[in-house]
């Protein structure tokens, strides 16, 4: 394992501390949605509420939704992640973190209970995630230059 490690660049630990920084913002999001299924009263299994559930199923709907959203892209982020930040790590780096900023506002403001309040900031975490797009192309087409 240490020779795998030995070919990394040196600056890659700022590729897994970023993802850390992830977990963390998901944690936080997942204790929010834990938080609002209490006070909304809406159980397992339901993964939504209905007005018969309660008056606030806007509210929650929103608080459950701004994560799920984050849920459904965060394989393809680690994913573009781990593999552009083998051979360019600081800005691999750079984007992670502007992602997960982006993602901390999109589920801040999703959670106010108005749709549109997720945009604003929260919107360029589609612009971060196009950018490790195209690292990774970068990537991929200069192995197979080489």
């Amino acid at each position: 394992m240490a020779e795998v490690v030995d070919l990394l660049p040196k600056e890659y630990g700022y590729i897994i501390l970023t993802l850390v920084a992830y977990y963390f913002l998901n944690l936080y999001m997942q204790i929010q949605v834990g938080k609002a299924r209490k006070k909304y009263k809406v159980f397992y299994p339901k993964l939504y509420a209905t007005e018969a559930d309660t008056k606030d199923y806007q509210i929650f709907n929103c608080i459950q939704r701004g994560h799920q959203n984050s849920l459904e892209s965060v394989g393809i982020f680690y994913v573009l992640m781990v593999i552009g930040g083998l051979k360019h790590p600081v800005i691999c780096t750079g984007l992670g973190l502007g992602y997960t900023v982006a993602r901390f506002f999109y589920f801040t403001g999703y959670s106010s209970g108005d749709p549109k309040g997720r945009l604003p900031i929260g919107g360029l975490n589609g612009v971060a995630l196009l950018g490790l797009a195209i690292v990774n192309i970068w990537f991929g087409v200069s192995l197979l230059k080489a």
